[in-house]
Formats: structure tokens, C-alpha cells, sequence
């Protein structure tokens, strides 16, 4: 096996030599001069050398090249340069190139293979430089060939980066426990389908269980088979059918609401009270709350609630003076709200206002499941074949309608006139849904662990900046997801859940979640400003893991699709290629047909 990698490596290309100074976690390369004309920032790059009595390969990127030429540093030389513009006898050819390398990975050969080892001393200059190549790569983690995963390419080369994305549970290709991940980059960047691509890694393992929160729709139209903006068409409903992952795709009109907390407060939101009087305040709080409160000690439940028969008791609940004197104390405020509510159409109320609401606790829609059922369902253990489950929080598909409100019956309706009802729905119902959810998995984690049992399950949050905001939300709604959210991403590891982020920035996203993340992934768009200083913060101090990743062009300023380049710096334990630590940098496939047959999801 060892002979057959030596010989890979020297059919390799040679690029250079082992320079100095060179440290164990750097390395100066003297670039030879065959090479000097070549693309070299970015390649994956590697040399052979002995330590403890073993053959170790140790690779890394190079992530700076320098010219320098001492003659023309020399003053004198400089100004008969000044003069000439050149002199033959220095210019070019006095010339060095020096190179930088970081060290990411060392394997040691031994009797049973190639393992992981460390940069324990300085190879002797001279050392040859060989670039990597797939073939290379392909036998020194021949062991791992069934792991491996691919997003795309060495940054700028040609050879695949091998990736791997383990489940969260122990045995064949399993972790052993759950971690983080946080993908960020500017609109455009590439975050959503590169979010897509990992969704796909993780759907490999029939064991595990996604999950993806989606405020947008982006992937719930992916997994639906619809076609999404954008030049990338990746066909995720073929691909999970070929893996034989199940796929839900669940919309706000699928899901049934089931606390009378979550009624108060939706009612709260809705212009049902602001067209009896009753502006947002302290005085529509009560109100709301009482409401409910009353209703429920009238034997009315949720799922009843879009009748007619509830709305009257409803009605008539507002209408009674002691239930006013709990919202309004004074003579003159009730008044005015007996006013408004003598001349309120109490049939337009229910169709326009009440319906919209009590919608979302209906139990008798076609497909209509509880968030509780449905978590039951995601995170039953003993399924041979867990699913992917989406849930599309979108307003558009909130507020889709098949039908007229007009053509609505007063009294009841069948099933087919209840879709056509437009479902109240705006940022803060979203986020209500939201925490319903995180609490539900918190409780279906702590439940899990309990019994010994990790859920090994991935969450997948879109616009985390939106949910988990550095600075303070505005409502008291939005600040509990955020709280929920942070405690989620300091406890659910050790339950077997673990969580995707998808941010456009770091420096919005909440302190606290970023720390609790293992694996980066840093698109174009954070070079400047308080991003970049958020990033440089995570990368400790790299500079020159940084330089390289202030050379990323935005996708969107090349000449046509063909040439769009969406590149990446991922750190943590995401490679058997970055075990130390180090960046990694790449281009992700702008093709599917690539990014399918890398992976072999082309059957």
C-alpha cells in the first residue's frame, strides 16, 4: 500500500522544496522554476517525510506566494532601475519565489493502513512539494471511501475536497454525538445550496432524522420538486427518492396549533380587537387572554373554535359588562367599546376576522397534523427509514387561497370551503409557530435522553439572524424563540440534536450560538467591517487562512454562469483533511450533474 503512494506521489507534480524558516505549523516552500508561472494560492499541496522510524504525508494549502529579489532592493540597483526599467542581469532572473503552507492534515503509513498523526518535527530542506491530485487523495483515504462526501473543489484546482458528514449516533460512519454547524455568507453566496447538499450528505443515513425550519419556502419547493430561482436546479425530490428517505413536506395550513396560550396571542395580533376599539396595549392583552380564559371554562376547545356556534359564545362573552370591566375600567371606555360593538357586523367579524384565526386549530383539514404528533413522528427512534420533514412558514403559502370569501357559509362549511380561507399569518404569528416548535423539540430531546436514548436528528434553521439577533428583539414573542434557540444550541448536543444555521452575517447572529458551533462554513461577503472582525474572532488570528479568504470574487461579478465560482472556508471536524484545525478552502460545484456524479446520487 505505502509503495503504491510513493509512487502516486512521484508521478505527481512537483512544485517545490522545503525552505526556510519553516515551523510545525507553517512552511516555506522555495518554489522551483518550472513552477514559478503556475496558480499556486489555494492548491493542496503535500510532502513525504520520516518521523519515529514511519513514512508521514503531510498536506496542506498554500495560502501565499512572495516574490523577492534582493538586487533590486539594493538602493543603487534601484535607481539605475529607475532608469532602465530593468537589468538584464538581476531582473527575473535573480528572482525567488517564496511560498507559504499550512499544515492541515498528517497520515502516518503503518501495517494497517494510513492513520491520522501530527507535525512533530521539521523535514530537512529540500524536501520535495508535490501538488495533490484525486488519485493521490483517493488511495491515502482509500480506508474512508465510503464516508467521503463532496461539495466541490480544492480552491482554484482541480482535485475534489473530500468532506464527511457523520450521523450523530454511534457505530458504522456515526459521530457518536451531535455538533453544530453554521453556514454564512452574503446573499448570493451560495448558502442555500450548499445548505441543500449537506441536507442531501445527511439523508444518506436511514437512521436519521431532519428537520428544516423554512421561513421562506426556498426548501420546501426543493423537496416538493418545484423549481426554485436561481441556476442550480437541484432535483432534491429525485435524489431523497433514490436514497429512499422519506420526505414530508408540511405548510402552515398542515399544522394544527394547540395551546389556548398560542390562541391569546394570535387573537392578540389579529385586527379583531383593533376594529372593536381596543388598540395593542395592555387593555387588548387582557382582553385576549380573558377571552380565552372564558371560552375554555365554557367547554369550548381548540379545535371547535372555527364553528360558528363558538364564535356567538365568543360574541356574546365581549358583550357581557363584567368580562368589559376586566379589559376596560372605566365608565367612558366601556362606553365607547359597547359603541363599537353595537354597530359591528357580527357576520363580517366571523368571516373576515375570527375564521383566519381559528383556522390554525382546526383539526379536521385534509393533512392537518399537530405540531406535537408530528414531532412524535420525526423523532420515533424505532422507524427503519426516519424522514426528512420540512416545514414551509412562508406567507405565501400562509395565505394562498383556492376559493372566495364570499362563498363561505356562515354556518359551519365543508372541508374543501375551509382551504379557501386565507390563514392569518405575519412575522409574529411565524414566530410564535416557531417557538412552538423549538419547544416541542426540547421537550422530545429531554424525553429521549431520559430514557437513554439520542434522537439523532438534524435541525435546519434559515435566517437564524432573524430568529437569534445579537441586539434585543422588539417583542417579547421574538425574544423567547431567540431565548429557546440559544438554549437549544447549549443543550440539545448531548440529546442527539444537532443544528444547521444559515446566516447572511455573523456579527448580527447571537454571541452565544456562534460559540456553541463546530463546523464553519464562511462564504463570500464578510470581508469588511464589523463581519470580518466577527469572523477574524473565529479563525483566531489565522492572517494568512484570511488573506485567502478576502481573495473570494463575488459569484455574481463574472462574465456569465458557466464561470461563477462559490467559494468557501470551512473550519472544524468536517474533512479527514482539517483534523488539525486549520482552513480549508474550496469551490463549490456550480453544476449538478457534478455535484451528483462526485457523490454517486446520479441512480
Amino acid at each position: 500500500m505505502e509503495k503504491n503512494l510513493n509512487q502516486l506521489v512521484d508521478e505527481a507534480e512537483r512544485i517545490g522544496v522545503i525552505g526556510s524558516p519553516s515551523s510545525t505549523s507553517e512552511m516555506a516552500l522555495d518554489i522551483l522554476a518550472g513552477a514559478v508561472n503556475k496558480k499556486l494560492v489555494g492548491e493542496l499541496a503535500l510532502f513525504r517525510y520520516q518521523q519515529d522510524g514511519l513514512a508521514h504525508y503531510a498536506l496542506g494549502q498554500i495560502t501565499e506566494v512572495k516574490l523577492r529579489n534582493v538586487w533590486h532592493e539594493d538602493p543603487t540597483m534601484r535607481s539605475l532601475i529607475r532608469q532602465r526599467g530593468r537589468v538584464d542581469a538581476v531582473s527575473e532572473r535573480q528572482d525567488t519565489h517564496l511560498g507559504e503552507m499550512t499544515i492541515s492534515a498528517v497520515f502516518s503509513a503503518g501495517s494497517n493502513g494510513y492513520r491520522p498523526s501530527i507535525l512533530g518535527t521539521v523535514p530537512a530542506t529540500g524536501t520535495p512539494i508535490h501538488l495533490v491530485n484525486d488519485a493521490v487523495l483517493s488511495e491515502l483515504l482509500s480506508p474512508y471511501r465510503d464516508q467521503l462526501f463532496y461539495l466541490g473543489h480544492v480552491y482554484g484546482s482541480k482535485p475534489l475536497l473530500p468532506l464527511w458528514f457523520k450521523h450523530f449516533d454511534t457505530g458504522p460512519q456515526g459521530a457518536g454525538e451531535a455538533y453544530h454547524l453554521g453556514i454564512f455568507g452574503k446573499t448570493g453566496s451560495g448558502k442555500s445550496v450548499l445548505a441543500k447538499m449537506i441536507l442531501l450528505a445527511y439523508a444518506r443515513y436511514p437512521k436519521m432524522a431532519l428537520l428544516v425550519i423554512d421561513p421562506q419556502g426556498e426548501f420546501a419547493k426543493e423537496a416538493r420538486g418545484e423549481a426554485v430561482p436561481g441556476e442550480f436546479q437541484l432535483p432534491m425530490k429525485r435524489i431523497l427518492s433514490s436514497l429512499n428517505k422519506p420526505v414530508q413536506v408540511h405548510g402552515v395550513r398542515d399544522l394544527v396549533l394547540d395551546r389556548w396560550e398560542l390562541f391569546a396571542q394570535i387573537l392578540y395580533e389579529s385586527p379583531f380587537f383593533e376594529q372593536l376599539s381596543i388598540p395593542k396595549g395592555e387593555n387588548r392583552q387582557l382582553a385576549a387572554s380573558t377571552l380565552a380564559d372564558r371560552l375554555q371554562r365554557a367547554r369550548v376547545t381548540l379545535k371547535d373554535l372555527h364553528n360558528r356556534e363558538s364564535f356567538d359564545r365568543a360574541w356574546s362573552l365581549l358583550g357581557d359588562e363584567n368580562v368589559q370591566r376586566v379589559f376596560y375600567r372605566t365608565e367612558g371606555s366601556r362606553a365607547r367599546f359597547q359603541s363599537m360593538y353595537g354597530q359591528a357586523d357580527r357576520n363580517f367579524f366571523f368571516t373576515n376576522y375570527w375564521l383566519p384565526v381559528t383556522q390554525l386549530f382546526r383539526e379536521d383539514r385534509e393533512g392537518a397534523q399537530k405540531v406535537e404528533w408530528l414531532l412524535a413522528a420525526l423523532f420515533n427512534l424505532d422507524e427503519t427509514q426516519r424522514p426528512l420533514v420540512v416545514i414551509d412558514l412562508s406567507v405565501e403559502q400562509a395565505t394562498q387561497t383556492t376559493g372566495s370569501l364570499s362563498a363561505l357559509p356562515l354556518f359551519g362549511g365543508d372541508q374543501s370551503r375551509s382551504q379557501s380561507i386565507p390563514l392569518f399569518w405575519n412575522e409574529m404569528i411565524q414566530a410564535l409557530v416557531i417557538k412552538r416548535l423549538l419547544e416541542g423539540i426540547r421537550t422530545a430531546a429531554e424525553y429521549a435522553y431520559k430514557q437513554n436514548r439520542g434522537l439523532n436528528t438534524l435541525v435546519l434553521i434559515d435566517e437564524a439572524h432573524r430568529l437569534a439577533p445579537r441586539e434585543d428583539p422588539e417583542s417579547e414573542e421574538k425574544k423567547a424563540v431567540r431565548g429557546i434557540l440559544i438554549d437549544a444550541a447549549r443543550t440539545t448536543r448531548k440529546y442527539g440534536v444537532g443544528w444547521l444555521f444559515i446566516s447572511q452575517t455573523l456579527s448580527s447572529l447571537h454571541r452565544e450560538i456562534l460559540e456553541q458551533l463546530r463546523i464553519f462554513f464562511f462564504g463570500f461577503g464578510l470581508g469588511m467591517g464589523a463581519e470580518f472582525k466577527a469572523l477574524s474572532e473565529l479563525v483566531g488570528g489565522r492572517s494568512k487562512a484570511l488573506d485567502l479568504y478576502q481573495l473570494f470574487r463575488d459569484p455574481h461579478s463574472s462574465f456569465d454562469i458557466a464561470s461563477r465560482e462559490y467559494s468557501f472556508m470551512t473550519i472544524g471536524p468536517v474533512s479527514p483533511l482539517s483534523f488539525a484545525g486549520t482552513p480549508l478552502f474550496f469551490n463549490a460545484f456550480n453544476t449538478v450533474e457534478e455535484f451528483l456524479d462526485a457523490n454517486g446520487l446520479n441512480s
